[in-house]
């Protein structure tokens, strides 16, 4: 798998549920506890917000990697609730 964001393995989006965000998010101008699924997330795992200028700057700088995001849906949840605690 390549290692960009708009290369994230379908159906995960355990980015956008397991971390805790501090920044401001449109629609949660407090961020996001971990756990939480964004605001900006759709029914079918996608960011809304993945090409606007308005994204969080750690949602940009977040790329998949497999240390992270492991090799399912749930070794990534698991892996980044680990890196939460």
């Amino acid at each position: 798998m390549e290692t960009t964001n708009h290369r994230c393995r379908p159906d995960c989006a355990a980015c956008c549920i397991a971390p805790s965000i501090s920044s401001a998010i449109p629609g949660m101008p407090n961020g996001k506890p971990a756990g939480v699924r964004c605001i900006q997330l759709t029914d079918d795992l996608l960011c809304k917000l993945i090409d606007s200028p308005v994204r969080p700057a750690v949602c940009f700088g977040f790329v998949f990697d497999p240390i992270i995001c492991g090799n399912n849906r749930d070794e990534a949840m698991r892996i980044i609730g680990e890196l939460e605690e």
